[in-house]
């Protein structure tokens, strides 16, 4: 490993829930040929040991708990860098797996905050967040429902209000940035706004542009069937989503539609040769419109990646699996899917802004 690379060039990937399967799938990545050489844990060194203990004694890196986190550029491939964050609880490894437990909580927002502190230093280029479980976090005491508002949480500034941030989850072919998240789907039909659509499309615009796409294209689901047919089957594409797609035109984002949510997913697809995706990423008004098209190309394939952050974050598509812990059966390909999305968008980002280093540079 070289031992100068520069540090904000490096992957924290969080522990998640210690009863889950989060450490597990982390274990497994390291051992794999899809390893990020550019990575180290955030969590509990005593439960990475044991997660590696069920790995082949042939496969199985050895834990080096880091006493300063800026030495994981010393350690060789053969060592898994951990570093504690404080607020681990001293009993964590004897919290049963697969179970509920106020421990695993407790343990998994730590390891996100100091996450998020390191990236905020620049310590770290994008965070890389294993499945963390929402009761446990709430018998934790924390108020925060999942990641996504426990990440929005920390990323703001000390007396400045919480930046807007969505949720989208991506593979390789659909790209679907959702307009509500975690709600009813009755509340989710009140949070569609004018506001809310308008600030998902500049969010999304800004995040793609971040990425290296010069002018993404996004396309809008509308909310009713056949996008309300002119009003006949629902009238929110008439009085909101079509005003908010035309406020952002004027704002210079290339967004159109709405469309048919039914149809507007396959045109999106992007699988060269065969497809050619229209658009770039899909604006979906939704929790389920937006995540079952991406969901149905493959469980293993989906990564979740936080838009609006300061900083890059992903995460793999799917849960703690409680029913999976401890018996080596989880899959983690869903979690290798969310590090190579990080690098590849940490690299979009910091070409992004090489560029418009150049561009300043040039003008001065």
């Amino acid at each position: 490993m070289n031992a100068a690379s520069p540090l904000a060039d490096w992957l924290a990937l969080t522990m998640g829930d210690a009863c889950g399967i989060g450490p597990e799938i982390i274990a497994k990545w390291w051992a794999s040929e899809r390893r990020d050489p550019q990575a180290f844990v955030v969590g509990c060194p005593d439960v990475m040991a044991r997660a590696l203990s069920w790995l082949p004694a042939d496969r199985r890196p050895i834990v080096v708990r880091l006493n300063d986190w800026r030495d994981v550029a010393r350690l060789t491939s053969c060592e898994m860098g951990v570093w504690a964050p404080p607020g681990l609880p001293p009993d964590l490894l004897q919290a049963p797996l697969g179970r509920v437990d106020r421990r695993a909580g407790q343990a998994a927002a730590a390891c996100i905050r100091e996450a998020v502190r390191l990236a905020q230093q620049g310590g770290v280029g994008a965070i890389v967040t294993a499945p963390l479980h929402k009761e446990a976090l709430a018998l934790a005491g924390e108020p925060y429902p999942g990641h996504t508002e426990l990440l929005q949480a920390e990323g703001t500034p000390p007396g400045q209000p919480m930046a807007p941030v969505r949720m989208m989850l991506a593979n390789r072919q659909l790209k679907t940035v959702l307009v509500t998240i975690h709600v009813s789907l009755r509340q989710a039909i009140e949070q569609v706004t004018f506001d809310a659509v308008l600030e998902t499309l500049r969010i999304s615009h800004r995040s793609a542009t971040q990425w290296g796409l010069s002018r993404p294209r996004l396309a809008v689901a509308g909310l009713n069937p056949h996008a309300g047919e002119g009003g006949l089957f629902g009238d929110e594409e008439v009085r909101i989503i079509g005003p908010a797609i035309e406020a952002a035109r004027a704002e210079g984002i290339d967004a159109s539609g709405p469309w048919a949510p039914d149809t507007v997913f396959m045109r999106a697809r992007h699988d060269p040769p065969a497809h050619e995706g229209e658009f770039d990423v899909v604006v979906a008004m939704y929790h389920d419109q937006g995540l079952i098209p991406v969901k149905y190309l493959g469980l293993d394939e989906g990564v979740n990646v936080t838009l609006g952050l300061p900083f890059v974050r992903t995460s793999p598509d799917h849960g703690t699996a409680f029913d999976l812990a401890g018996t080596g059966r989880a899959d983690e390909g869903s979690f290798a899917e969310a590090a190579e999305m990080a690098r590849l968008l940490l690299a979009g980002r910091q070409a992004a802004e090489r560029v418009r280093a150049s561009a300043l540079s040039a003008a001065s």
